[in-house]
């Protein structure tokens, strides 16, 4: 995650919950970042409608397996909309990380596979920090919808909860993505 946040300057990222939001807030915490607290699936869907009301805008959305696997019909929407600004990254560690490390099925379910099927027009997956740096730029500069699975560990940072109230997260995300 820190390799991709050093790549992003002003663009709008929308963070699922647990692990990936806390860890963001404490690497890089920018009043574009939208950081979901508590509800688990549903970032692609809140990058949805900002790429779809933003399309000056590169949106990205930091996701993790276990949400991905939740939310599985934002892809297919994802898919049949292609928005061409939207840039999905899955870090998939194959664990419920946030509650204990119980095995998800990404283990047996090919997300990238599965975003494939769905529509996604490029897709990628990595595990080495160079290749991901590489696909990543590439997938900013392409028209998307992009998918790239980032396979990870199971290890987590030790990081604290995100200091601000779903509220606040969202009024300085809107206002620092009110331009064009």
């Amino acid at each position: 995650m820190e390799a991709i946040l050093a790549v992003l300057t002003d663009q709008p990222v929308i963070i699922c919950n647990g692990f990936p939001s806390r860890e963001a807030f404490k690497l890089a915490d920018r009043p574009t970042h939208f950081y979901m607290i508590g509800s688990m699936g549903v970032a692609p869907a809140i990058a949805l409608g900002v790429a779809l009301s933003k399309p000056n805008k590169k949106v990205v959305v930091f996701d993790g397996d276990g949400n991905v696997l939740m939310g599985m019909g934002t892809l297919a929407t994802v898919g049949a909309l292609k928005p061409p600004n939207f840039v999905h990254v899955v870090f998939d560690n194959e664990v419920y990380g946030s509650t204990g490390n119980q095995p998800t099925l990404s283990r047996i379910v090919r997300l990238e596979q599965v975003a494939k099927a769905a529509g996604y027009v490029n897709v990628e997956q990595v595990r080495e920090r160079e290749d991901l740096v590489y696909e990543f730029k590439d997938m900013l500069a392409k028209d998307g919808p992009s998918f790239l699975l980032v396979k990870v560990t199971e290890q987590a940072e030790d990081v604290d909860r995100v200091l601000l109230e779903p509220p606040e997260v969202t009024q300085r995300f809107k206002k620092a993505i009110e331009s064009p």
